[in-house]
């Protein structure tokens, strides 16, 4: 499971050839949420200010995650992204 991107403290990664819909996961502090690539936590939780501090990174790169998820799909390595500014 690449680690595609690292922003305080929150780890986004992406598995290759994984379920739909398009997803990453994001870990915080021994807490895990997959979210869509849209912004929609799918499963688990995180704390509210990881949260957000997520989805404001979802909203800044949300094109780059679709590019990745395509790579991830093929099973080509994926693109790091630049963490949250």
């Amino acid at each position: 499971m690449p680690v595609i991107s690292r922003f305080y403290g929150i780890l986004i990664t992406m598995y290759f050839k994984d379920h739909n819909p398009p997803h990453f996961h994001a870990s915080y502090a021994g807490y895990k949420a997959m979210i869509s690539l849209d912004g929609q936590v799918l499963e688990g939780t995180l704390p509210v200010r990881a949260r957000k501090l997520t989805l404001d990174w979802v909203a800044q790169h949300e094109q780059q995650l679709q590019e990745n998820w395509r790579r991830a799909q093929s099973g080509v390595p994926l693109d790091p992204i630049a963490p949250l500014e």
